[in-house]
């Protein structure tokens, strides 16, 4: 395909005459009452409010704001960076008669814009909309005008002492005309005034580029998940932008009337075409008018596929036959501007134009004029002689009545005996089908077969096969998902089956032509390749479809036959290669000999395939084709991914014509079959065209030929012991005997026997049972797995230095521990570390700070119970012995008030006994850690029903457990998970034994794995994938951020991480469904929930619970399940109008959730269980997108993308307070240590913002641009109200 990304849609009547003088503009100014856009950059006015609402692309518009880059909206623009230079659609909506980087700053030109609804405007504008639609809009007058002017506006210049700025100025203005049923938009570009037609983009530093302006309308669905953007893009090339002057769709150089709005459905853009015929109506020559018809075909396309866009030619104008033929109808055309001669410009395909109208050499040039969507030519045939052919005249094809067989992006033409359809410029195809150049494409299909691959048979019916084409620069990439192995590996060498693809949409050299251009979408191709040495045969047919509606080529793909057995070990490599093609009227064939490389290790083997192949199609008859043309591929890739199960080929194809001495290099007899060596022997290739025959391995002479080896009779076979050697043709094979399988090597047989669990009988390789645990697996493979609080791989796992993170408010101190981190104020400050404040002039103790300020129980059920006030002695210190006023409950407590674990005892028994020498002396356990953060998850009480860990004198676990009062005990390993059949009932207790000690052995790590590195790392949702991004304290490490996930046809909105089991948790909006993937090794993805969802979008885990929440903005609902998707229930399906973020707070069991509602958004609470439901925020909040719960500072902060705010919040609603007031577009947060982390949607990236200056500190922007969703943090331990 060609390198012009240029697309086009011909709808439009090409006026050429006198362009439009400046008079021709609508009249503005500061004399009119033109309000002055202050000159700048990147300006944009405020909103103008309509005295009328407008309707545009389906929706009500009451405001417009105008931009300095050549842009009307119906909303406030983002920063330019986010559009200036990016192609359609936009993220907003857009009128752009002329998008690019403008620049109005030291007095260079005037935008002006008003509202106007004087009787001389509207008249002017009735007779461009009359002009442009005289059938439907022939009586139109609107009520009401909206007038934008750029005058002498300059491009942006990064200027310097050395420069000047550009003399180069433009002038064009955008008029939107409206009643109450309908809204016009015109573009008028008067004679000179596109004296620029790019502009350069900033940052571009020494790279000489500039990029074209874009002129059309995007309707701005971007912002919304669900849903792709609309667009209509009329010039986004140089060329076409040459042309805006010159030509128009309404009669009158240089305007452009578009229909944009309707009471009537109408959701797109309807160009003018100033003309009375339609498409069923044809029009001969010498009556032609300057007409298209009907245009009530969308010309929106999704963001993926081509949009419309003006025909830009060249070449001589056709000059009118008739004086008369751009008579206008009394009062279309304003009396001061010109009249148009309305003649269409002949669409002759010139074989030396410029490659937009050059395709092909045809007998004559056909003179030819359009008639509805279809152009129609007439061609006398130089070529037919009545002598030899006659024909009736009434039975003969015409175009008047066949046209319908052509594109409609085609014309057609009438020939002596019958007729052809031919692409318009700036399409390409045989004229049944066309498609944009430069555009890339999508094609669908099926592919079945039955193979033999070595000695196994394998079938398959139907699998997909996808193909994506770049047209610009002549890539294709396939993908064929499913077919079983061993075949999928077996047909990496047969690139064919892909380079079909490179043929049809090469990369075009001047003068020729690629495969779509000559067979269009209806073809069928035979395929025959035989491999060597092995003689093996394989035949494939394709059997192109035609076009879907999305222009997807559908495609039959057939395979059958023998190919060769590659072992999983083998990479393929193809070398880049040159293939001639013949083409005749109706076929094109080839035939060539290609080498392919198949690597493992370092040992490399050289085999080849000689291929046929047959394409066969209906062509034009009277399409002088090139009688040879010359492929050459310049990269060719073949790879089979073992995880998706999917074989893929890629390949960079140009084609040109072949020189007068190209020939296929000859082919040694080995290589073509002409050899006459016997089937048993092997052909041998020598110099040039000599071969010797030598028998195959396998096989030995016996004088005349080549007879089998009996291996096994010979003893000459490898079978190890308790194996059965059996002979087969040229070789042999070794089969375990009964009650044995094969071993590693693949040759000898070992006892079946059941594999051991390491993790059970204690050979795992594991750290001690306080610093890591051991996870079995299927196999007997176990893994390691530090604990929280440490950093490792599960054999060596190391303290993880908290403090190094600053977990702590800045006016506290970190004190780090085995596996854990305790903050302490500074001195003259208070609070519990996490939040310090400025101390009373008495300087407090933390303990006497705690008596006078003793911590609050939080509304609504919580299991912390009665706040504990505590016992401090003479010099402000905790007292080493601490007891509930209320419960009776007695603990030790170290120097800084946290309970020992183990020291708890019940009410009436004796207290411990606390003091010197401290129990603190040595780290705690795994067991004393646990049971810890379980008193402290209970309040220090817990209920007869809860299970507390129950550790000895050494912090180890006890060997038997015993669950409360429930009688239930059973044995457990040193990391104290529960032996498997070891529960007893109520009244026995099983006989346990203590731990066996860890061995020294260690495995080493399976080599396939690539799990994230330990540390703190962020993961945020981007469309289809799920990204890593770590960090370095609370700097973003941008070079080590890389795709966790790839989730192909998923649209991932909202994230979060389950801290206990390493598990990731996601919605997504595509799919309907949520669903997770554990950080293990080997881990795959898996739908928790699959029913029941319209649109999910925030998701939160309580890692305590073992619960997930989620909002539903399609059903307004917000819901709760268990991680498995058990137990689901609805917490709340009333008040709820467009709920997004969500978090939790696993500790004191509150929920938190936001409503965008844009009547009226809030922020609520209630309980897990759905409790205590009540609004927290509701007044001078916009857009609430984003929502984090801090469980260190315990505060809730969300991000609003309608005040711009990222704010701050107690959970009892006290003590707002404002972090940052200038976001962008925010749509998720989190927040970690002293940071909050937000996604934009302007930036299209990561943003970091201190807590304490809300100063934005740092920012990540992928390279894939695209919109990011949610985002979470994942630490190395889990988080709770205190370590």
């Amino acid at each position: 395909m060609r390198g012009v990304a240029t697309v086009t849609v011909v709808v439009t009547v090409l006026a050429v005459g006198t362009a439009l003088p400046r008079p021709g503009l609508l009249p503005y100014g500061p004399t009119r009452g033109d309000a002055r856009l202050r000159p700048g950059d990147d300006e944009s006015s405020p909103g103008v409010p309509l005295r009328r609402a407008l309707r545009l692309y389906g929706r009500a518009a009451r405001r417009l704001y105008v931009g300095t880059n050549g842009v009307i909206s119906t909303q406030d623009f983002p920063r330019e960076t986010q559009y200036v230079d990016d192609d359609f659609p936009t993220d907003f909506p857009v009128i752009a008669p002329f998008l690019a980087d403008l620049d109005t700053s030291g007095d260079r030109g005037n935008i002006y814009y008003r509202q106007d609804n004087s009787p001389d405007v509207l008249d002017q504008a009735a007779g461009y909309i009359q002009a442009g639609f005289p059938r439907t809009a022939g009586s139109f007058v609107p009520t009401n005008a909206f007038v934008a002017t750029w005058e002498d506006v300059g491009a942006y210049q990064e200027l310097s002492q050395d420069t000047e700025p550009s003399k180069k100025l433009n002038t064009f203005q955008a008029v939107i005309a409206y009643d109450d049923e309908d809204t016009y938009a015109i573009f008028l570009y008067p004679n000179g005034g596109l004296q620029f037609l790019g502009t350069r983009p900033k940052e571009s530093y020494n790279v000489q580029l500039e990029l074209p302006a874009r002129v059309g309308f995007s309707r701005g669905d971007g912002d919304d998940p669900k849903r792709d953007g609309l667009f209509h893009s009329l010039a986004s090339s140089e060329q076409a932008l040459r042309h805006l002057e010159r030509e128009s769709n309404a009669g009158v150089p240089g305007v452009w009337v578009f229909h944009v709005g309707s009471a009537a459905p109408l959701d797109h853009v309807e160009p003018g075409g100033g003309g009375e015929s339609g498409p069923g109506v044809p029009q001969s020559p010498a009556r032609h008018g300057p007409g298209t018809g009907d245009y009530n075909r969308a010309l929106y396309g999704r963001a993926d596929h081509a949009s419309a866009e003006l025909q830009a030619q060249r070449g001589s104008e056709a000059a009118s036959p008739h004086p008369d033929h751009g008579r206008r109808p009394p009062g279309i055309v304003p009396e001061r501007l010109p009249a148009s001669p309305g003649q269409e410009r002949s669409r002759r395909l010139h074989p030396d134009g410029d490659g937009g109208g050059a395709r092909r050499s045809y007998s004559a040039n056909p003179s030819s004029y359009s008639s509805g969507h279809h152009g129609v030519g007439v061609e006398e045939d130089v070529h037919f002689n009545p002598d030899v052919f006659t024909y009736s005249a009434a039975s003969q094809e015409t175009c008047a009545r066949h046209h319908g067989r052509c594109s409609p992006h085609a014309f057609c033409t009438d020939y002596a005996t019958g007729i052809c359809c031919h692409c318009r410029a700036t399409y390409y195809g045989n004229g049944r089908q066309c498609l944009p150049e430069g555009a890339v494409h999508r094609l669908n299909g099926k592919v079945s077969g039955s193979l033999t691959v070595g000695r196994a048979s394998v079938r398959f019916q139907d699998v997909d096969l996808h193909a994506y084409i770049v047209g610009s620069d002549g890539r294709a990439y396939a993908a064929i998902s499913g077919v079983p192995q061993p075949a999928a590996r077996a047909l990496l060498p047969l690139l064919p089956v892909g380079g079909l693809f490179a043929w049809l949409f090469a990369l075009e050299e001047p003068g020729s032509e690629n495969g779509f251009s000559i067979t269009g979408a209806e073809f069928t191709q035979s395929l025959e390749v035989t491999f060597h040495p092995g003689e093996e045969m394989v035949h494939v047919t394709q059997t192109a479809e035609g076009l879907g509606p999305d222009n997807y080529l559908s495609l039959k793909t057939h395979i059958q036959g023998q190919v060769p057995f590659l072992p999983e070990n083998v990479t393929v490599h193809i070398t880049p290669y040159k293939e001639l093609y013949h083409y005749s009227s109706s076929a094109v064939t080839s035939s060539a000999h290609r080498e392919y490389v198949l690597a493992a290790g370092t040992a490399n083997q050289t085999l080849s395939y000689r291929l046929r192949q047959n394409i066969t199609f209906a062509g034009c008859p009277y399409a002088r084709l090139p009688a040879r043309q010359r492929l050459s591929v310049a990269r060719a890739f073949a790879l089979y991914d073992g995880q998706e199960h999917v074989l893929r080929y890629a390949l960079a194809a140009r084609i040109g014509l072949a020189p007068d001495n190209a020939e296929n290099p000859s082919v040694n007899p080995c290589h073509d079959s002409t050899h006459a060596c016997e089937a048993t022997a092997r052909c041998q290739p020598g110099a040039g065209m000599e071969y010797t025959c030598k028998c195959a391995a396998g096989y030995r002479t016996d004088g005349r030929g080549c007879r089998d080896v009996d291996e096994c009779a010979e003893g000459l076979s490898q079978c190890g012991p308790f194996t059965v050697c059996l002979n087969v043709p040229g070789s042999y094979r070794c089969e375990c005997r009964s009650g044995y399988r094969p071993a590693e090597d693949g040759q000898a047989c070992v006892p079946l026997a059941p594999a051991s669990d390491p993790c059970e009988d204690g050979t795992h390789p594991c750290a001690p049972g306080d610093r890591a645990r051991c996870l079995s697996h299927a196999g007997g493979h176990p893994t390691c797995e530090c604990l929280p609080g440490y950093a490792g791989d599960g054999i060596d796992c190391s303290d993880v230095d908290e403090c190094a993170e600053n977990p702590c408010h800045p006016a506290a101190t970190c004190y780090n521990t085995p596996g854990s981190f305790s903050c302490r104020c500074r001195p003259g400050y208070e609070g519990d570390g996490f939040q310090c404040t400025h101390g009373s002039t008495q300087r407090l103790t933390p303990c006497q700070h705690e008596r006078l300020y003793p911590r609050a129980a939080p509304p609504g059920p919580s299991p912390v119970g009665d706040g504990h006030v505590p016992q401090c002695d003479e010099e402000g210190r905790y007292r080493p012995l601490q007891c509930h006023g209320s419960t009776g409950y007695c603990w030790c407590v170290d120097a800084a008030g946290q309970e020992i674990a183990g020291t708890r005892t019940a009410p009436g028994s004796t207290p411990p006994r606390c003091g010197s020498p401290e129990p603190t002396e040595r780290p705690r356990t795994m067991c004393e850690r646990w049971r810890q953060s379980l008193l402290e998850h209970y309040g220090g009480s817990p209920r007869s029903d809860q299970y507390v860990p129950q550790c000895d004198a050494g912090g180890d676990f006890t060997p038997l457990q015993c669950h409360g009062d429930s009688g239930y005990c059973w044995c457990v390993d040193e990391s104290g998970r529960e032996i498997q059949g070891t529960r007893s009932e109520p009244g026995s207790t099983p006989p346990c034994l203590p731990s066996v000690a860890p061995p020294s052995v260690r495995p080493s790590p399976r080599p396939d794995v690539s799990p994230p590195a330990t540390g703190t790392f962020l993961l945020y949702a981007q469309g289809q994938q799920i990204g890593y991004l770590p960090l370095n304290g609370t700097r973003l490490q941008k070079e080590e951020a890389k795709t966790l996930l790839s989730l192909h046809g998923s649209i991932v909105v909202g994230i979060d991480y389950d801290c206990r089991e390493k598990t990731i948790y996601w919605t997504d909006v595509a799919g309907r469904t949520i669903s997770r993937a554990s950080l293990e090794p080997g881990a795959e993805p898996e739908t928790v929930i699959n029913s029941g969802l319209i649109s999910p979008e925030g998701l939160a885990v309580d890692h305590l619970r073992r619960a997930m929440f989620w909002t539903d903005s399609g059903l307004d609902k917000i819901e709760r399940a268990r991680l498995d998707g058990s137990e689901r229930r609805v917490l709340f399906d009333t008040e709820l109008v467009n709920p997004r973020a969500i978090a939790v707070d696993p500790v004191r069991g509150n929920l938190y959730w936001t409503d965008w509602n844009r009547e009226a958004p809030k922020i609520e609470t209630s309980t897990v269980n759905g409790a205590n439901r009540r609004v927290l925020v509701n007044k001078d909040i916009g857009l609430p997108n984003g929502l984090t719960f801090d469980p260190f500072s315990k505060l809730l902060c969300w991000a609003d993308a309608g005040t711009k705010h990222l704010e701050c919040v107690f959970p009892d609603g006290a003590g707002r307070r404002i972090v940052q007031n200038n976001l962008n577009y925010p749509f998720s947060i989190i927040s970690y240590a002293n940071h909050f982390y937000h996604t934009d949607w302007r930036r299209d990236g990561v943003i970091a913002i201190d807590k304490e200056t809300g100063s934005f500190t740092d920012e990540y922007l992928p390279e894939q641009r695209s919109h990011l969703y949610g985002i979470t943090a994942v630490y190395p331990y889990c988080p709770g109200a205190r370590k």
